[in-house]
């Protein structure tokens, strides 16, 4: 059903992918926008290594979530930063792109939970978190992407 790495030299393991997600902080959701155009925008994540989920979150209403309602097929791409070899110019960047499905999390404690995870990733001040809970959550929506296929590649951008 999915491709395979066509320049599988530059492949990642399913260790590194999973690093990947698990430092990184953003990555960019795709979904299927409007009048056959791609939507792509960038999004915090929490990976979840227990259920092998990411979870985001975001507005109640608007193009994101009109897509995922019309088609809740997505890719996420994730990447790093990268480095240089010394002596070299160029960048040698990890990327993970993640084909899989994206699911609304209508339920309060997961939607906590999840947006309590997101929050850490960024701060660890508690006073911020509890009035972020205490006034944001509900206007927020979150979401599950179940991955079906991860792939990740280490690219030298000479």
């Amino acid at each position: 059903m999915f491709r395979a790495m066509r320049r599988s030299k530059q492949q990642l393991s399913e260790a590194e992918c999973l690093r990947l997600l698990q430092t990184e902080k953003r990555g960019v959701l795709s979904v299927h926008g409007e009048n056959g155009y791609p939507y792509g925008i960038p999004m915090n994540h929490y990976y979840n290594p227990e259920d092998g989920k990411l979870y985001f979150h975001g507005a109640k209403a608007g193009h994101k979530l009109d897509a995922l309602r019309a088609d809740a097929k997505v890719c996420y791409t994730v990447f790093d930063a990268g480095y240089r070899r010394e002596g070299e110019w160029a960048y040698n960047v990890s990327s993970v792109v993640i084909f899989g499905t994206v699911a609304l999390v209508d339920d309060e404690e997961a939607a906590r939970e999840i947006c309590t995870q997101l929050c850490r990733r960024f701060t660890d001040d508690e006073d911020y978190l509890q009035k972020e809970l205490a006034t944001a959550l509900p206007r927020v929506q979150c979401l599950a992407l179940t991955p079906q296929h991860i792939t990740g590649k280490l690219v030298n951008e000479s």
